[in-house]
């Protein structure tokens, strides 16, 4: 929590206490379900919580804004940042259920009415929405394929809708098709952990 009150201090009371929340919640939790590797557990703020809000800082959601995210897994990035952003409607979606679960029970417990969840694969989801983010899901050409069609031509943002992924390592080739237009920021130059030197958030405006 430390690493997050430092990174973004203006947090309200509410969204510290809701963070604060989060260590126990997905201790209990991962212990019956495992939606975070067992050694990783206690990196669970660095690796997992400030790690999504990377997106929120290369954007700031406004009001009304809808996000899908994209194979939501134990609920990463959608939770935090549903936190982060809580005029913002969260949709969960993966297409194992038993993660889908662990999100939405913890996003209840901690109070989030912005967070929705639903099991299904992300080909069969009809609504629309500003963004889709996504962890780590896929190949970034598969996954605009697939979420293209979700994606609203209602404009709410300054950055235009699209898709905004968390990536790592080496990611030319699968930019390539979308270089001239893909926004690539280099985590390691917002937080300066170790962790995040080869880590990044990657834009494209669908």
């Amino acid at each position: 929590m430390e690493t997050i009150n430092r990174y973004f201090p203006n947090l309200s009371e509410k969204q510290k206490e809701q963070f604060a929340a989060l260590y126990d919640l997905y201790y209990d939790w991962n212990n019956k379900i495992n939606v975070i590797s067992r050694k990783d557990i206690e990196n669970l703020y660095l690796h997992h919580v400030l790690h999504s809000l990377a997106i929120a800082k290369v954007i700031t959601l406004r009001p009304g804004t809808k996000v899908m995210d994209f194979g939501c897994g134990g609920g990463f990035p959608g939770i935090p940042l549903a936190i982060m952003f809580p005029e913002v409607e969260f949709h969960l979606v993966d297409s194992i259920g038993k993660k889908v679960r662990v999100a939405t029970e913890i996003a209840s417990a901690i109070g989030l009415t912005n967070v929705r969840g639903t099991h299904s694969r992300v080909q069969d989801i009809k609504e629309k929405y500003n963004f889709v983010v996504s962890r780590a899901v896929m190949q970034l050409p598969e996954l605009i394929k697939i979420c293209r069609k979700n994606i609203s031509k209602e404009q709410l943002n300054v950055l235009p809708n699209g898709v905004i992924c968390l990536k790592g390592g080496d990611i030319q080739a699968e930019i390539q098709p979308y270089k001239n237009f893909t926004e690539v920021t280099e985590i390691g130059t917002i937080f300066t952990e170790e962790f995040f030197k080869d880590k990044k958030v990657v834009y494209v405006p669908i």
